[in-house]
């Protein structure tokens, strides 16, 4: 494992442009449970039944009950792998964040560029006029919180199933990927479309590939692939890269 993490050091130091790919994986050890695990979000809410934007426009009320659930997210707090990778943007060495989390803990560890591809709860949307809400105001309203102008019930700024990504987060990766050397993926099963491509997208244009999985699925195709806990093996690899 030693030579793993020195091996992965080393391709973050030799590279030209490396980006990282994040999953539910990252935010674990922070308390938030993937939501789908067995103790996770879709295990209490069929994912059908509250997960799809079709679902918001029929009953928005009800899916309103899962979301507060989700409000608890802005209380957890970035761990010592979220803090690693900041470590390393400050460090010159990593280029921006693609996540699949809408927890913005990446931020809050200090990371600056980060594209949120499924968005995040930090804002909500009017689905009327548009007006928006940031999370702090939102708290403070009776749940579920309404437009103070339409009185429509509002939506997260978070990507449901049936939506697609919004084009924004979709040109920020393509350009973010231009050029990518190294990715380095961490916390995500890369089964969930269309952030599953990337991978192979960076495989396509000549880069390597490094996993950090508490069980790896890039093992075939990945460089360096960890089997462990995120906040250990990045903090090892980070101290690695400061030590040699």
């Amino acid at each position: 494992m030693d030579n793993a993490i020195k091996l992965a050091a080393n391709m973050l130091k030799k590279s030209r442009k490396a980006v990282a790919l994040t999953g539910a994986g990252v935010s674990t050890e922070s308390g938030i449970p993937d939501f789908r695990s067995a103790d996770g979000l879709w295990s209490r809410f069929d994912p059908f039944e509250y997960g799809t934007l079709g679902a918001f426009q029929r009953n928005p009320p009800k899916v309103w009950e899962m979301l507060k659930e989700l409000l608890s997210l802005v209380d957890c707090r970035p761990n010592r792998g979220h803090e690693a990778m900041a470590r390393l943007e400050e460090m010159g060495i990593l280029q921006g964040i693609i996540t699949q989390n809408i927890d913005g803990l990446h931020q809050k560890a200090g990371s600056r560029h980060v594209i949120e591809f499924h968005g995040s709860m930090a804002s909500f949307s009017c689905p009327g006029c548009g007006a928006k809400k940031l999370l702090g105001e939102v708290r403070q309203m009776e749940a579920p919180p309404q437009c103070p102008v339409c009185r429509l019930i509002l939506k997260p700024n978070v990507v449901f199933f049936d939506e697609q990504i919004p084009p924004q987060a979709l040109r920020e990766t393509e350009k973010l990927l231009r050029g990518a050397d190294l990715l380095l993926v961490a916390g995500t099963s890369c089964a969930v479309m269309p952030a599953s491509f990337i991978p192979t997208q960076v495989l396509s244009q000549g880069g390597a590939l490094i996993e950090i999985n508490l069980a790896p699925v890039l093992a075939g195709i990945a460089r360096v692939s960890l089997a462990g806990k995120f906040t250990e093996e990045m903090s090892a690899i980070v101290d690695q890269m400061t030590e040699s």
